[in-house]
């Protein structure tokens, strides 16, 4: 419940910045400038997200006749979670991931290395595809995707603040401090806040994957194997389009930077402990 307050309180935020640069920008008419290249934007990244990231991953789509294992793991963790059977995909990668997309529960995909499935036992593959089928639960896919396009949005009005900002009865900038202070400050407040939505998202997502799986020690074992051997592997298509890298369960681009804040992703430490935590609880029940 915690998780989803602080998502509520910080997708607000987020909002309240993008309109206030819009603001900035030309008043009212500033306000629905930004308000419409939000809509825009967000509608095509509403509609497209999964079909693009997928073809950015060379992703192969299987079913029960090319990968029975695992398309059955998926389906037995999909009727658990009461969600529609997702398309499933498989990335020919040596590095061990997994993500989630789709605009919907009734059109997303789940897709998981080749190197994953290498590298984690059947229990812990298992407690990774519930955390992603979590994602679509929760519509999280949806929630990231707002927030990215908002904080793009917002570093982009801040960059157009300093030209097309207010102007005084000779052309130039009428208040020239604040638009530089709005142009550096607004697009790092927007990362700031979208990086703690996605950690708050990775949280409930460990919470609910565990309890689709009944087995949170699953997936604590599995983030601490992923978070070991992602360290060595890179993900090929993640370095391209690095903007894909919060899908992820573990960030492949993470290596350990100066402050958690500009992280996408908890530390893989605390979420295992809460899931341990978790696992504790439910065996003294």
């Amino acid at each position: 419940m915690f998780n989803l307050l602080k998502t509520a309180v910080l997708m607000a935020a987020i909002t309240a910045l993008f309109v206030a640069i819009g603001a900035v920008l030309g008043g009212q008419q500033g306000m629905m400038v930004a308000l419409l290249i939000a809509l825009g934007m967000n509608f095509f990244s509403y509609w497209f997200s999964d079909q693009l990231v997928l073809k950015m991953y060379n992703a192969r789509e299987v079913d029960e006749s090319t990968a029975p294992q695992f398309y059955r793991m998926v389906r037995e963790l999909a009727q658990r979670a009461q969600l529609p059977m997702p398309r499933v995909y498989i990335i020919d990668e040596h590095a061990p991931n997994a993500f989630a997309t789709g605009r919907n529960p009734s059109n997303a995909a789940v897709a998981a290395t080749t190197g994953i499935m290498r590298v984690l036992t059947d229990r812990e593959l298992r407690g990774v595809m519930a955390h992603e089928l979590a994602h679509v639960k929760h519509r999280d896919i949806l929630i990231s995707t707002i927030s990215a396009t908002m904080a793009g949005a917002i570093s982009m009005l801040a960059n157009m603040a300093m030209f097309f900002g207010g102007r005084d009865s000779e052309g130039r900038p009428a208040n020239p401090i604040a638009g530089l202070l709005v142009m550096l400050l607004a697009p790092l407040a927007a990362s700031l806040i979208q990086m703690a939505i996605s950690r708050a998202r990775e949280f409930e997502a460990d919470r609910g994957g565990a309890e689709i799986s009944g087995d949170p020690q699953a997936l604590a074992s599995a983030l601490d194997k992923i978070h070991r051997h992602a360290r060595g592997i890179p993900l090929d298509a993640t370095e391209r389009h690095p903007e894909t890298a919060q899908m992820m369960i573990v960030n492949p681009l993470s290596g350990g930077g100066l402050s958690g804040l500009f992280s996408t992703h908890p530390s893989t430490e605390e979420r295992v402990e809460r899931l341990l935590a978790m696992a504790r609880g439910a065996a003294m029940r």
